[in-house]
């Protein structure tokens, strides 16, 4: 504790001393709040170059310096668009593939050319969240439940006590707003997930099925194959990490 207060003390030294200053607090939330809104026009109007004046010094290094404040931009965008509505899966594994990408970057050119793709990413996401899913606080509050719980049994029951509403009123709501029912969204999802899972894992495709909470390994070959056209086996040949270079 006492070497931590030191190394702190120190820093706020060097950063007087050399007029180091953190960005605003306020125009950095201000940043994330307009991707988390898809307000492409404010985002590129307000966005400052990745690790520019204000942004601290992580790293001596100047390209590990780059890529630290870009898995921490990574980071935000991700938790500011779940908190506007997108899906966690989505979110997360976006972030994962952006940060992975980030690893491979070799100078600082290639990782200021990352930073802004992923910041228009991450908005132009979000603007046809709000152009084309408009859902309800009670769906959406559905959607975050089925999401974390994708590895476990769940009850319409569950899913609506979740959102503090009754089970037929949720069903009609989500049917509304989502186009699938309950049970349709939830087998989608898992099918996203086992997609996922057979790209970037080596979990056998048995376990898979069995984390997601498939009754059974034939179940999970037949819903897999009828969301995807192919069994898991043929999906993880064709997609296994195909996509982690470049």
């Amino acid at each position: 504790m006492a070497d931590s207060e030191k190394n702190l003390y120190h820093k706020e030294f060097l950063n007087r001393e050399y007029s180091r200053k953190h960005s605003p607090f306020e125009r950095e939330f201000e940043f994330y709040d307009y991707v988390k809104k898809g307000d492409t026009e404010n985002v590129l109007r307000i966005m400052t170059p990745l690790g520019g004046e204000g942004a601290g010094m992580l790293s001596e290094d100047p390209l590990k310096n780059l890529i630290y404040h870009f898995i921490i931009t990574i980071a935000m965008m991700t938790r500011f668009c779940v908190e506007g509505g997108m899906e966690m899966e989505t979110a997360y594994t976006l972030s994962d593939l952006y940060i992975m990408r980030a690893d491979k970057c070799t100078s600082p050119e290639e990782i200021h050319r990352l930073h802004r793709d992923a910041v228009t990413d991450y908005t132009i996401r979000m603007k046809r969240f709000y152009r084309e899913n408009i859902y309800s606080k009670p769906v959406l509050t559905a959607m975050d439940y089925i999401y974390d719980h994708l590895h476990a049994k769940m009850t319409e029951e569950d899913i609506a006590a979740s959102a503090d509403i009754s089970v037929s009123y949720l069903s009609r709501l989500f049917h509304r707003e989502v186009g699938v029912t309950i049970s349709e969204y939830i087998m989608v999802k898992r099918v996203e997930a086992a997609e996922n899972m057979l790209k970037y894992s080596d979990l056998p495709a048995v376990d898979i099925g069995n984390y997601l909470a498939f009754s059974s390994h034939s179940h999970f070959i037949s819903c897999f194959k009828k969301y995807t056209g192919m069994t898991p086996g043929e999906f993880r040949k064709k997609y296994f990490r195909s996509n982690w270079v470049g």
